[in-house]
């Protein structure tokens, strides 16, 4: 999955979205890893040290990982964001068992997530 010249896609030849994503968080003295098991799905974990001179601006990373969350329905995601000592996670597992059935690309869940997200970081 790290290798930029394999892909499953039929359009190109190239798949550079994680290898770039692993490069950046190595750049900046962070380290990055995949892990996966047949049944059990994939574990992909990139951890940046954003004080680092050689860290790119992120971005909003609350509307990427709120537009991963509500548009990809069949997978679960982890989110787990850390400034020193304190800390906040996001895991749709656990989402997924208050709520049950209802989907996160609802309005009033979409809405929950954004503004859970958004509190979470402004606390850390």
């Amino acid at each position: 999955v790290t290798d930029p010249f394999f892909t499953t896609r039929t359009t190109r030849n190239v798949g550079l979205g994680i290898p770039f994503f692993r490069q950046e968080a190595e750049c900046t003295g962070g380290d990055f890893s995949v892990d996966s098991a047949p049944g059990k799905g994939t574990s992909v974990t990139a951890r940046f040290h954003t004080a680092h001179i050689d860290c790119m601006p992120l971005g909003d990373v609350n509307a990427t990982i709120h537009t991963l969350v509500t548009m990809n329905p069949g997978i679960d995601f982890v989110y787990k964001r850390r400034i020193d000592d304190r800390s906040f996670t996001l895991d749709t597992r656990q989402m997924r068992e208050i709520l049950g059935d209802v989907p996160f690309d609802l309005p009033e869940v979409s809405s929950f997530i954004r503004e859970y997200l958004e509190e979470n970081e402004t606390e850390i």
